[in-house]
């Protein structure tokens, strides 16, 4: 047996936080704090809501992501998304953007997340606007959705996937999850792993282009694209963010707000990010 040498050691302890089911510790429990803050939340909502996609997202459909509702459209004309189809919403978090979708294309929806809060957010909202007769959400990750085999016709996944542990093989669950033929489309952040090496989450499976990716998985990449104004807005919240540090604790707990202040910080401070890019990929027959 070799001794590990200092890069296994660093490898080691980055993975150390990962769940068996393919999930950061850190990630799942970020975000469950954050979805039990957000009712309490008006700081935060308000930063997200003006900055992130400038209010254009109907109200009951908000989130806490940078999907601006022309490129919600887009998405959907991409995945030509029809009535009857069983659209999957990958990390769908508590629902919003999953939810409109369904919504605006007859789609049935299933969610799945592995935080419990935003599971329990989204089967509450889906319920508010009267879709939880086609909708329904369940826990489970990238890399282990529990679906079953070809159980969606069409699946999206928004501004999640930069922080799966173990992106081949979150990609060969999509591949299998989707019926031949089916699309998948994603929001995400390329990562530049030079700015990320030894960073817990990010640094752990940083791609620069998910296109190799997608393709090695099964897919045929139809659309690749850098979104629009991405930059400005994804600064414009963090920085608000940073400055609100004091509120956000008063208003949403110090266990919420110190995980959106430290991703805040650590994203203006590293710039890790060279592009957010759309993907639409067709899982080949």
């Amino acid at each position: 047996m070799t001794e590990p040498n200092d890069d296994d050691n660093v490898a080691g302890t980055l993975t150390d936080d990962v769940t068996d089911d393919g999930v950061f510790h850190a990630v799942r429990d970020g975000y469950d704090a954050v979805y039990d803050a957000l009712p309490r939340g008006e700081t935060f909502n308000r930063i997200w809501r003006d900055h992130a996609y400038h209010g254009e997202f109907p109200e009951e459909f908000a989130h806490i992501g940078f999907l601006t509702l022309t490129e919600a459209h887009r998405m959907l004309d991409l995945l030509d998304v029809d009535a009857g189809d069983v659209l999957l919403d990958l990390a769908c978090g508590a629902g919003g953007p999953g939810l409109w979708a369904a919504q605006q294309t007859g789609a049935s929806l299933i969610g799945v997340d592995p935080s419990e809060a935003g599971i329990a957010a989204a089967a509450a909202r889906a319920r508010a606007v009267g879709l939880d007769g086609r909708a329904r959400f369940t826990r489970g990750t990238f890399e282990q959705t529990g679906l079953g085999d070809g159980q969606g016709d069409v699946a999206m996944n928004i501004e999640a996937f930069q922080y799966a542990p173990d992106k081949r093989a979150a990609l060969r669950e999509f591949f299998r999850v989707l019926r031949p033929g089916g699309r998948v489309a994603i929001v995400a952040f390329e990562v530049d792993p030079a700015k990320v090496e030894g960073l817990p989450v990010l640094g752990v499976d940083p791609i620069l282009d998910y296109r190799p990716l997608l393709e090695a998985a099964g897919f045929v990449v139809e659309t690749y694209e850098e979104t629009p104004e991405w930059e400005e807005r994804i600064y414009a919240v963090f920085n608000a963010i940073v400055e609100a540090n004091d509120t956000l604790v008063a208003e949403m707990g110090e266990r919420a707000a110190a995980g959106v202040v430290a991703e805040a910080m650590l994203t203006v401070q590293m710039r890790p990010y060279p592009r957010r890019i759309l993907a639409v990929a067709r899982r080949r027959d």
